[in-house]
């Protein structure tokens, strides 16, 4: 398992490394200043820096923009090449300006072990998984117009990187959607915290695929999502904080051993946490 890890690890750190070379922001025009990376699964701020726009759109919504005429974006696994962001102004004109989306490759992994009954559900799972399914998309879909998400961002478990974001995962030798988020391995019952502040909208101890599953709106529709862990020790409408007990690490749901899955979403848009970290890994103990 460790050594599986550190490979993991180094070939991410080769993949987040082009993609750090790509582009960390965009320079500044005389509409917008951004902050983030370009990327396949980025997440991008921008900054207005022209009062005479009234409107932000992109990714086929009008965005949310704060007081201060910050704004976010989420890019995500297959984003397309370009991102179109149109700017309307006062008088009604627009304008379009067109970004260049750096391109990922993604790890394969192949995972042995899994019960048969979540890679293959029998009949009568089928429900309960569409009704979570709902349920979960509701969730995300209860978002504030907090802005935590313009905070740094803090590892929300210690542990090794055992799985990352993006790759394509096969289940007992049958190909499973992409892996959107990034794992943590750790022992069962380590804690896990908020990485930011923000609002409980999900809190489930068993869902079918993810177990014990926290979601916490950031704000604008960012949020994070914790998954398979042994506890749940928040309540839907919870404010927390960064480093706020939310849960315990565990391996409930579809999970072969202990580990915090971390995922992230900007709506429907998932993203990378790890591009969001000033450190590479989390701390190890």
């Amino acid at each position: 398992m460790l050594v599986r890890s550190l490979i993991l690890l180094v070939l991410n750190g080769l993949c987040l490394s082009a993609v750090s070379q790509a582009s960390t922001a965009q320079n500044s025009d005389s509409l917008v200043s951004w902050q983030g990376m370009f990327s396949q699964g980025g997440l991008v701020i921008g900054t207005l820096v022209n009062d005479r726009i009234k409107e932000v759109k992109a990714v086929k919504r009008t965005l949310e923009v704060t007081p201060s005429g910050k704004f976010a974006i989420g890019l995500g696994r297959d984003f397309p090449e370009t991102l179109s962001v149109t700017f309307v102004l006062l008088d009604e004109s627009t304008v379009v300006k067109t970004y260049p989306i750096k391109k990922r490759d993604y790890n394969i992994q192949k995972v042995e072990g899994v019960p048969k009954r979540t890679v293959t559900p029998d009949p009568e799972h089928i429900k309960r998984i569409q009704k979570e399914a709902a349920l979960v998309k509701k969730s995300r879909s209860n978002t504030t117009n907090e802005t935590h998400y313009l905070n740094d961002f803090s590892w929300p478990a210690k542990g090794l990187i055992s799985g990352v974001y993006g790759s394509q995962r096969f289940y007992n030798g049958k190909p499973g959607r992409p892996h959107y988020g990034l794992d943590i391995a750790a022992p069962e019952g380590s804690p896990v915290t908020a990485p930011n502040g923000g609002v409980v909208v999900l809190a489930e101890p068993d869902l079918f695929y993810s177990g014990g599953t926290v979601i916490v709106d950031h704000g604008d529709g960012v949020s994070s999502s914790f998954l398979h862990m042994s506890k749940v020790l928040v309540s839907v409408g919870d404010r927390v904080e960064s480093g706020t007990l939310i849960g315990e690490v565990g391996s409930t749901g579809r999970a072969t051993g202990a580990h915090l899955d971390w995922r992230m979403n900007w709506f429907d848009q998932r993203i990378d946490p790890r591009l969001l970290m000033k450190e590479s890994v989390p701390p190890k103990k």
